[in-house]
């Protein structure tokens, strides 16, 4: 019996801990313009690159990025910034002509511009 208190006694400071860890973490999903595995790659390792990601995963058939990121370390506005720098729009931001006219042919995905360069968020 005493074994078995004391084997309850060291796991819980340890389960709280791993519980504080997850909750600083948050998971998101939003749209990233491109088109192929090279894209994949590239938007991948622009927010990877990023402060405070955990997780990145772009899924070409649906366009859409999934990231698990620490808030506290790194805002999802600058996290769609870096995308956008790359050349692809977000579904915050639009990148920059220059910097879409930089991508690869194949990777040249077809636009839908608003006037302004950043998009309301829905």
């Amino acid at each position: 019996m005493k074994k078995i208190l004391l084997i309850i006694y060291i796991s819980i400071p340890f389960l709280v801990s791993c519980q504080e860890i997850n909750d600083k973490n948050t998971k998101v999903k939003f749209e990233v313009s491109g088109n192929c595995i090279m894209c994949k790659k590239r938007i991948e390792k622009a927010v990877l690159s990023s402060k405070g990601i955990k997780y990145a995963s772009w899924d070409i058939l649906s366009k859409k990025l999934t990231l698990i990121y620490d808030p506290r370390k790194n805002s999802l506005k600058n996290i769609h910034k870096s995308i956008s720098n790359i050349g692809h729009d977000t579904s915050l931001i639009n990148a920059s002509d220059d910097a879409y006219n930089n991508l690869p042919i194949c990777c040249l995905y077809e636009r839908n511009i608003n006037d302004s360069k950043e998009k309301n968020p829905q």
